[in-house]
């Protein structure tokens, strides 16, 4: 669900669309700041591509959003330009960015494409544009209450205390129809909060999330939360191939908001059958997307399926993923001076299901040195290697070690400068 200008306020802000499109006699129009479109002017002969799209089908497409949200418009405080696209069809626009106590509400756009609007026009622009923000403004205080409530009652019908699942449900049922889903998988898509201001790291995760909300209701519910982008969707048309498709092109679009391409991260829950259970898939969505922040290889998007053994440690809750995890023994030979080619030994040794022939293989060794190097990580453990406990506390140990290492690196990112900061 997505909170829309209200009946009211609709009619007033297109009146304004209208007569200031009838005095300049140039197609105008009102996005929402996720460039979405509110409401427009008839075409006066400068329609462009992207114009009729948006027309027929209230959306521009992302390429559309994605071209005017680079220009960094969600940063400016007075009009500018947006310049054309040639293969998505984009001719030039002044932008002027519909602000009300610094909160951006919305984009206006006057198609331009000759550059030939003139001081006193522009000047007009600017001037309507003031009372369309105090529209918006007016009906974002009665929007954000609705929506607040929504988003509250899906986020409880994803919590795992029964009760409160339980009666949210039934408060969604009164809305909507969750049950008529089906079959449901949830995926959530992550921005740790120190990537960001807060109000950047919303409106990219709510551009993305309503990207997919307005492409397929009723199929589809959505919530943001201050560092979580959620969608809830009808497993039916959604296999494994696309639902990590459609998860990496929302993280890449998050991470490029943002200006940095590797920040956000997504997981892909289970399919469970229907809205009741669709908390179990949230879980695992959340443990899938801790995953792939912290797993090297996942390359940021993760199906909780694909976790294996890790999937039981990611769901350890941060504040205890920590080094003091790791069991003594595998400590002892992280510790030692020798630990880079041992460890390294053992983890070659415990993935090979303790194969001296494969891991010899794989390592390059000689048979006699790899006896030699197990010897030595026994005698550092004292755990034997032949005894299959010993052998599944040190590959879970190893496991523990690796995501509390990234879980630090994660805390403590190397600063970097950013390229397209979004407010």
């Amino acid at each position: 669900m997505t909170a829309d200008v209200n009946r009211a306020g609709g009619d007033e802000l297109q009146n304004l669309v209208e007569r200031l499109a009838e005095e300049l006699g140039r197609s105008v129009v009102v996005n929402d700041p996720t460039v979405h479109m509110l409401c427009t002017s008839r075409h006066f002969g400068d329609e462009d591509e992207v114009r009729i799209r948006a027309v027929l089908q209230h959306d521009a497409g992302p390429a559309a959003s994605m071209h005017v949200l680079d220009h960094g418009v969600a940063q400016w405080s007075h009009a500018g330009m947006i310049g054309s696209n040639e293969t998505i069809g984009m001719r030039p626009r002044l932008c002027v960015p519909l602000r009300e106590r610094g909160e951006l509400l919305g984009l206006l756009m006057v198609i331009d494409a000759e550059h030939t609007l003139t001081g006193p026009e522009i000047a007009r622009i600017e001037e309507v544009s003031k009372a369309a923000a105090a529209v918006l403004y007016r009906e974002r205080v009665h929007d954000d209450a609705d929506r607040s409530r929504w988003e509250q009652t899906l986020l409880q019908a994803l919590g795992s205390d029964a009760v409160t699942r339980a009666a949210a449900l039934q408060a969604l049922a009164r809305e909507a129809d969750p049950a008529g889903l089906g079959e449901v998988v949830v995926t959530v898509v992550e921005v740790p909060r120190s990537a960001a201001s807060p109000a950047e790291i919303e409106l990219a995760l709510r551009h993305v999330v309503e990207s997919i909300t307005r492409q397929q209701p009723p199929r589809t519910l959505g919530v943001v939360t201050p560092e979580r982008g959620i969608l809830v969707q009808a497993a039916l048309r959604l296999d494994r191939s696309r639902a990590i498709e459609q998860a990496d092109r929302l993280a890449r679009t998050v991470g490029r908001l943002l200006g940095r391409p590797e920040v956000a991260a997504a997981g892909i829950g289970t399919t469970v059958a229907g809205i009741g259970e669709a908390w179990e898939s949230y879980g695992r969505a959340c443990a899938a997307a801790r995953g792939a922040r912290l797993i090297p290889a996942s390359s940021g998007v993760l199906a909780w399926d694909d976790l294996g053994a890790y999937g039981v440690l990611l769901q350890v809750p941060d504040a205890e993923l920590t080094s003091a995890l790791v069991p003594g023994p595998l400590l002892r030979l992280l510790r030692h001076e020798k630990a880079p080619r041992l460890v390294e030994t053992l983890r070659a040794f415990l993935e090979h299901a303790g194969s001296i022939s494969r891991t010899a293989e794989e390592l390059h060794l000689h048979r006699t040195t790899l006896y030699y190097r197990l010897e030595q990580i026994r005698e550092i453990t004292a755990l034997d290697l032949d005894d299959g406990r010993a052998r599944l506390l040190l590959h879970m140990g190893l496991l523990v070690d690796e995501l509390a290492g990234q879980r630090a690196l994660a805390d403590n990112p190397p600063s970097t400068g950013r390229q397209t900061p979004l407010m």
